[in-house]
């Protein structure tokens, strides 16, 4: 079974465990991702097109890693006017492993989900907790600051007495 997919402005030709390097994609390494829009699906002799894309159908992957392309050199230059102005660029890209590929609404990677959702109230207590001392610090520096402020100002009497002399 094969799909058509597209992502960052480019369609992709893919079956189940292929690699392939995409336009930069928000996703951390190991994250598992969905490709909604699938332009066509091919298994053997049936083909299903889409007009504009396949209903329900998707694409998971996982990101295997984050990297950048080959720099490219821009090298502008007008002739006799001694013009001349080089500008270079990397892309980001991301390299996405295709775990599975489906026909149906149905998703494999619903589970995986549930149990995220599930982590995330302990991950925000955690958070929490490690910002209530964070609090306190930030109380006790306030408190410190009004003292060296106090100090300046009984300095400078004291030197506008010395130049009165």
């Amino acid at each position: 079974m094969y799909a058509v997919v597209k992502t960052g402005g480019k369609q992709y030709r893919v079956a189940k465990d292929d690699k392939i390097l995409v336009e930069h994609i928000d996703a951390e390494e190991g994250q598992t991702i969905t490709l909604d829009k699938v332009m066509m699906l091919g298994d053997g002799d049936k083909v299903t097109i889409g007009a504009p894309v396949v209903e329900n159908a998707s694409v998971e992957a996982e990101v295997l890693s984050q990297t950048r392309g080959p720099k490219i050199i821009i090298f502008r230059r007008k002739r006799r006017k001694n013009h001349r102005r080089i500008q270079g660029h990397r892309q980001d890209l991301t390299l996405l492993k295709i775990t599975d590929i489906s026909s149906s609404g149905k998703k494999a990677a619903a589970p995986k989900l549930a149990a995220k959702k599930a982590e995330a109230p302990k991950i925000e207590a955690l958070k929490s907790e490690t910002k209530k001392p964070a609090a306190k610090k930030a109380a006790a520096k306030k408190a410190a600051a009004p003292k060296a402020e106090a100090k300046k100002p009984a300095a400078k009497k004291a030197a506008a007495k010395k130049k009165a002399k």
